[in-house]
């Protein structure tokens, strides 16, 4: 007598995989981030046209000042990309300064982002040797700054 056992477990097994796979995937899917989430460490304020990639801003600016800068905060340039790149906040480490573009989308979401004051804050963007642009928070309008002579506010980003 020949038993075929073999093919109905194998069957059932890749049965219960499938489904198994299907509880992790399935609500991967559909809990995309969305602008406004508290997600990755931060505040989702942008999101592509896939829904499955985008920017997350830091909940608060970046503490702490360059030297001579008379209120806490406030960073030359150099000190804004470090002080990004060094930030280890959520259990995240992956922090960088916004680029022009980026800083942009960020001006449009504050609303919805939350905490930033009416100044501007630095991007990773140079305009030229000795200058970076600034987005001003007050008005939208971007202006190049001096990258070493002025202190500016900072808000660090990260991808997902």
């Amino acid at each position: 007598m020949k038993l075929n056992a073999q093919p109905r477990v194998t069957r059932l097994g890749m049965s219960f995989l499938l489904i198994a796979l299907s509880l992790f995937t399935l609500p991967a899917l559909s809990s995309a981030a969305k602008i406004g989430d508290n997600y990755g460490g931060g505040i989702v304020f942008f999101v592509d046209k896939s829904g499955q990639h985008g920017l997350i801003a830091a909940k608060t600016d970046i503490l702490g000042r360059s030297s001579g800068s008379a209120s806490d905060g406030r960073f030359i340039w150099p000190d804004a990309q470090a002080k990004c790149s060094d930030l280890v906040s959520n259990g995240y480490s992956d922090w960088f300064l916004p680029n022009k573009e980026q800083l942009k989308q960020l001006y449009l979401q504050k609303s919805i982002v939350g905490g930033f004051t009416g100044t501007g804050y630095w991007s990773s963007t140079v305009s030229m040797a000795d200058r970076a642009w600034v987005q001003l928070f007050s008005n939208g309008i971007q202006l190049s700054f001096n990258t070493i002579h002025y202190f500016v506010r900072v808000r660090a980003v990260r991808a997902f």
